[in-house]
């Protein structure tokens, strides 16, 4: 495996390779022939990038090419086109590209993340001369870093790179297809071949459907009038205030916290079903019955409890997302309509029949959650459900707990009797190495839930600096951070709550047109960052806490939001 990553600016180009075979590295500065060899001895090898398939593999193939990658760059940076565009030549040369790249996340967030240094080099791309000796070993130090940093990024998501690979052995495909999205495989695997229709909303409500009592709801759908993807419906259902919509439903009693006999409903594999059961998949597929044949062979290996049931999961649940997308050959928004649309009002109609069995507390795209005030109303629960399934085609899943804390249906915390938890939202959400953020101000939140611990005590007990870490990016739409008056060179900062009386705020300068008046830059601060703070864009992992650290503002932050689930 080679992992790259290219550099362009105005007048030079630099790509850093580093080779797992032999743990090599290469650096190559505006030398296409000595790209060339390298390519020409790694052509059949895999090459990974972050961000790669949007960019770094046209750089390099423009390059193979003979192209100037300055054009290129900002024929896909400046311009905002697709690589591919730029010319055919780029299409007909192999590359066994993987994008690591499976978030809204840059590179230089995930290290933040990591608590690694992000330090920047502080040489412009916009340079309108050749680079110093001096300035391309700076750029060539960042890069070489950015690449160790991908492959982190890489072992922390190998389980990306493992489904992809054994999407391609468990359906025969060619090495070639490895920077393919897993939607473009499902098509693939599917065999789709794209179809222009415009039947986009002649949905079909489903014919095993029995909801009387709510039958405005599906009028709702049904009406010509509200065919349009910013409508929705506000109504209430069950003594719970819901909304209806194109893309899902959503419906809980807002900031919630009860104990007792909860039940959480699920739909298995809600999608895949209604696509397999009501006939809801793509039309592009060739031959309809192959997603059936794909669901019925996971069953099969999920029961043996064999691997390579994973991949047909992959299939299954990335081809309702692929119906939606227009550049994709699965691409068929009525099918998707209908899966959406009929998913809500099969679970209404659930709702319908458990009304007066117990107590909704939540609904969701695909579930429920419930209280009953017996362990003997389960049985009456259940027996309801196997009615429904029964009817509807649908298998639904159990799990009971014991209490909940929700502060809306995107927000929640359900405890077990064991004392495990589940947990859904910014706010409680378990975080993981490469998404760290306010991580001290989470798990005072849950200690208070789950265990009656104050955040006094959880935040004043900790001693990793990393826990206390706030990761602000400045996007495209702003021009660049200040700090204490001073412009920050970076665009990705870490920054924390501070003490210190020479410490401020943190800001991004954005470029604003005022009536009357010329275009200035106009300060905004960061969100959910402290009025004074200091940034440490160094490696934290070993380091320790500094005495400014404001403990007290992430105490107040934690009880905020606290305050937010209980209000």
């Amino acid at each position: 495996m080679i992992f790259y990553d290219f550099e362009v600016f105005i007048h030079d180009w630099l790509v850093v390779l580093n080779n797992t075979d032999d743990h090599s590295s290469t650096t190559i500065v505006n030398d296409p022939n000595q790209l060339k060899q390298f390519y020409v001895r790694h052509r059949n090898d895999i090459w990974v990038g972050y961000n790669s398939r949007q960019y770094d593999q046209y750089i390099f193939k423009a390059i193979l090419c003979d192209f100037n990658p300055k054009e290129t760059n900002d024929f896909i940076i400046v311009e905002k086109k697709k690589g591919w565009q730029f010319s055919r030549l780029l299409q007909k040369i192999q590359l066994n590209n993987f994008d690591i790249m499976t978030s809204f996340h840059g590179l230089k967030q995930l290290e933040a993340f990591m608590g690694n240094d992000i330090r920047e080099s502080d040489v412009p791309f916009n340079l309108d001369r050749k680079l110093t000796q001096e300035e391309l070993q700076s750029v060539i130090k960042y890069c070489k870093h950015d690449v160790e940093q991908t492959m982190e990024v890489f072992l922390n998501r190998l389980e990306e790179f493992e489904s992809q690979i054994s999407l391609l052995k468990a359906f025969d495909l060619p090495l070639s297809y490895i920077g393919k999205t897993k939607a473009q495989l499902s098509a693939i695997i599917l065999g789709a071949n794209r179809m222009s229709r415009d039947d986009e909303f002649d949905i079909t409500i489903p014919d095993t459907l029995k909801v009387n009592k709510y039958r405005h709801i599906v009028d709702w759908y049904v009406n010509p009038d509200n065919r349009d993807y910013k409508k929705q419906l506000d109504i209430e259902v069950a003594g719970v205030p819901h909304t209806f919509a194109w893309g899902g439903l959503h419906g809980a009693i807002l900031n919630y916290q009860g104990k007792g006999i909860f039940i959480n409903i699920d739909v298995a594999s809600y999608y895949p079903a209604l696509m397999i059961e009501y006939g809801f998949s793509s039309r592009n597929i060739a031959d309809p019955d192959k997603y059936r044949q794909i669901r019925d062979e996971r069953i099969r290996l999920k029961a043996e409890k064999n691997p390579m049931q994973a991949p047909y999961k992959i299939v299954l649940n990335g081809t309702y997302g692929a119906m939606k997308d227009k550049f994709n050959h699965l691409f068929d928004p009525l099918q998707a309509n209908n899966v959406c649309v009929g998913g809500q009002l099969l679970l209404l109609d659930l709702i319908e029949q458990l009304e007066g069995s117990c107590e909704l507390i939540q609904s969701n795209t695909d579930g429920l959650i419930v209280k009953v005030r017996r362990s003997r109303d389960i049985d009456k629960v259940k027996s309801i459900c196997a009615e429904w399934e029964k009817r509807t085609r649908m298998v639904l899943e159990f799990e009971q707990f014991e209490r909940i804390y929700q502060k809306d249906v995107n927000n929640y915390l359900i405890v077990h009797t064991d004392g495990s938890y589940k947990s859904k939202g910014a706010y409680v959400k378990e975080l993981d190495v490469l998404d760290y953020d306010l991580a001290i101000v989470n798990k005072a939140i849950v200690e208070y839930f789950i265990n009656g611990i104050t955040p006094e005590q959880t935040i004043m007990t900790a001693d990793k600096l990393i826990d206390f870490q706030k990761v602000v990016k400045v996007s495209d739409k702003y021009s660049y951070a200040v700090h204490c008056g001073q412009r920050r060179p970076e665009k990705v900062l870490r920054v924390f709550a501070s003490r210190g009386r020479d410490d401020g705020s943190i800001y991004k300068m954005k470029l604003k047109k005022l009536k009357d008046w010329p275009a200035e830059l106009r300060p905004e601060k960061f969100a959910n960052t402290p009025e004074k703070c200091f940034i440490i864009n160094e490696n934290i992992n070993n380091m320790p806490i500094p005495r400014k650290l404001d403990r007290k503002w992430y105490i107040e932050e934690a009880k905020k939001r606290i305050d937010a689930f209980l209000k």
